[in-house]
Order: C-alpha cells, then sequence, then structure tokens
C-alpha cells in the first residue's frame, strides 16, 4: 500500500457495496473520472487495451461491460481475429450489467471472483487486462500473483493504474478531489506512485515488456516468464 494511502482499507464486501449503483450511473461516473482524474481519453485506452487480446482472454474486474463491449468493436473494426472473453468482478450489480449487455453471445462468460482468487486452473489464459481497476483492488499484490498464476507461460497481462495526480492548477487539484472523494467512497484504495506499482508487478514475478505514463495512469504491460 502507498504511504499516502488511507490508514484502513475497506473490505472486499464494502467496496462491492459502493458499486451498488445503476450500471448508467456507473458508465457516467467512470466517464469523469477518466477524463478528470486520470487525465486520459477513451481513444488511448482503446488503443493501449485492443491489442492485448489472445484466444482466451480474462477481463478482470469487468464492470458493466462497457470498456469491454468498445474494446471488442475497437478490435473488429481493425479485422483482428475473434476471442473467447471470460470476465469476472466482485461487484454483482455491476457483473449482472455486464451479463445483460453481452446476452447471448456466446463468446463470452461472466463469473463473480475476487481477482485475489481466482476460480480457474493454472495457465487457463494466453492474455489478461485489468482496465481502469488495478488501484481499487484492497489485496494488489495477491491479485497480481493470481492472475499471474491462471496466465499461461509467455501470455501478457496489460494494466493501467491510477498515479497520483501530476500537473497544475486546476486539473491537479480537481484530480486530487476526486481520489479523495473515491476513497471515502470506497470505489478507489489508493492511487499509486509509479516505482511502487511497478516493483509490485515484478515482484508478482511478471516481467514488464512496455510501460508508458500518460495523465495520471500508468499503462504497462507485463509478461508471465516462459519457464
Amino acid at each position: 500500500m502507498s504511504e499516502e494511502a488511507n490508514e484502513r482499507v475497506k473490505s472486499r464486501e464494502e467496496i462491492a457495496a459502493a458499486y451498488d449503483s445503476p450500471p448508467w450511473w456507473y458508465d457516467l461516473r467512470g466517464f469523469l473520472i477518466l477524463t478528470f482524474a486520470y487525465n486520459s481519453t477513451l481513444g488511448h485506452q482503446l488503443r493501449f487495451l485492443g491489442p492485448n487480446y489472445g484466444a482466451r482472454h480474462l477481463e478482470v474486474a469487468c464492470g458493466t461491460g462497457t470498456l469491454l463491449q468498445m474494446v471488442l468493436r475497437w478490435r473488429k473494426r481493425r479485422g483482428m481475429p475473434p476471442v473467447h472473453v471470460v470476465g469476472v468482478d466482485y461487484a454483482e450489480p455491476m457483473l449482472e450489467g455486464a451479463k445483460r449487455r453481452f446476452a447471448g453471445n456466446a463468446s463470452l462468460e461472466f463469473h463473480h471472483a475476487d481477482a485475489a482468487r481466482l476460480p480457474f486452473a493454472d495457465a487457463s489464459f494466453d492474455t489478461a487486462n485489468i482496465a481502469n481497476s488495478l488501484h481499487c483492488f484492497p489485496a494488489v499484490d495477491a491479485a497480481l500473483a493470481d492472475i499471474r498464476r491462471v496466465l499461461k507461460p509467455g501470455g501478457t497481462l496489460a494494466a493501467n493504474v491510477l498515479l497520483y495526480p501530476r500537473g497544475s492548477w486546476p486539473l491537479g487539484a480537481i484530480a486530487k478531489r476526486i481520489n479523495a472523494w473515491g476513497i471515502q467512497k470506497g470505489i478507489l484504495v489508493t492511487p499509486y506512485r509509479r516505482e511502487d506499482i511497478r516493483q509490485r508487478i515484478v515482484g508478482a514475478g511478471l516481467l514488464v515488456e512496455s510501460e508508458e505514463v500518460s495523465g495520471n495512469c500508468y499503462d504497462v504491460l507485463a509478461r508471465k516468464p516462459e519457464a
């Protein structure tokens, strides 16, 4: 946990309850957070996350599936191969929204699961993405370790991680206010320092393939070693 984090980390149940909102409100709130706290754009996220889909893909903390749907459409427009997606989320209202969104689509399945205790066998997935949510995990080290476990050797993980705000007034101040609200609400555990979260990823046994700081986010692609 980062040194600036609040003293008491909320439980998984408290965090799940913080997402007990209608999916449309979650999506609207997410867009505002993306713009003002992450200081990022939807187009940037599509270009970063979209290529990291293997034949069998794990979407961790999939939420209502809104971003997932956009990514899959982005891939289809570019002629990328179809994939089988397994989505997991701990917040059941969000998960139900994803199930409704993709009802009848046999290439997607959804499970209620904790990212730190995934209900899948070792080496089950070619790729995994954590979009806009690693900083919301109460047990980030355990989650990274378990995602590594379910990746196949050579499999890749793409994640964008919220950093402490950079930049001057007013955007930096707005981002700080949003982050403080998110922690109080229970939808954010902590932003990170780049080196802190990088060390956690490496400590989980993943190799950093590429990395970039964009806005207030750390975009990282990591690989599970072949051996």
